[in-house]
């Protein structure tokens, strides 16, 4: 069985407080794209076993794609650890990019066990919150409001289609380090990070690039040259690095792409997807 992972970009990402469970208050808006990984599961015998063409990527216990194929195996009422099955990942997102390449990758599993393993959508909803704040996105698609840790969803109404040029820098920025570095921020009195008006009354804007933009200034850099290549909005993607740039036109995308290139990072040209298109095309 193959699966398809797609990642997202958060359009908007508001850090609202500290949580006394350790995580963050959050108000954000994902938007699925159209780059995704590629996930092969197979029928062999003997202990679990995940491949990934990435060497970065993990391929043990650590992987969520492990994480969320234990929890299934406990709620298919099976004994010990996980077996005969080898899940084969051809990898496309970007680690460290904050497009919830780990998140997609998990959910995308938790789809595929359920099919083989005749686990109902209760249980499969009720696993992707355990694994993971962003996880539960990976089972809804298109444009989302997510509140809490972001796994509180909220279907929004779909916004029109987009080109998205998508800016890796050749760095990663961990979650737990762009989440720490607001903090530290917020405790100094930092300054408000800039705030992009999309629509009058809109503003998009995300609380995590300016802290990791201090630590990381090329993440500034390239939204500013996705905004005078013409890019209809340009942030930074969840905690990052990765850097996206809206686009009507698939002309200008490329045209913007590229005018960023660089030798010291990695540039993509992808589309939004809409919710509809995203189920269907996750659940092939």
């Amino acid at each position: 069985m193959r699966v398809r992972a797609f990642a997202k970009i958060n359009l908007s990402l508001r850090v609202l407080g500290a949580r006394a469970d350790g995580y963050h208050e959050l108000r954000t808006i994902f938007q699925s794209i159209a780059l995704h990984d590629t996930l092969t599961i197979r029928a062999v015998r003997g202990p679990f076993r995940l491949i990934c063409d990435d060497p970065q990527c993990p391929s043990d216990g650590t992987n969520l794609i492990w994480r969320a194929a234990e929890r299934l195996w406990r709620a298919a009422g099976r004994r010990g650890a996980a077996r005969d099955i080898a899940v084969d990942v051809e990898k496309r997102i970007p680690l460290k990019g904050g497009l919830g390449g780990g998140s997609s990758d998990a959910a995308a599993t938790l789809r595929a066990l359920a099919r083989l393993w005749g686990i109902d959508d209760r249980e499969v909803r009720s696993a992707a919150k355990d694994l993971g704040a962003d996880v539960p996105y990976f089972l809804e698609g298109g444009t989302v409001l997510g509140v809490e840790r972001g796994d509180l969803l909220f279907p929004l109404i779909d916004r029109p289609a987009a080109w998205v040029v998508l800016v890796v820098p050749e760095f990663g920025v961990s979650t737990k380090e762009a989440f720490a570095w607001f903090d530290e921020a917020a405790r100094g009195g930092g300054r408000s990070p800039e705030r992009l008006a999309l629509r009058a009354g809109e503003e998009l804007v995300n609380d995590l690039e300016a802290p990791v933009a201090a630590r990381y200034p090329a993440v500034a850099r390239i939204a500013r040259a996705l905004r005078k290549a013409g890019a209809i909005h340009a942030g930074m993607s969840g905690s990052g690095s990765a850097v996206f740039g809206l686009f009507g036109r698939r002309a200008d995308a490329f045209r913007a792409a590229r005018a960023v290139a660089s030798p010291a990072r990695r540039t993509i040209v992808t589309r939004t997807l809409n919710r509809s298109t995203y189920q269907a095309l996750a659940a092939k």
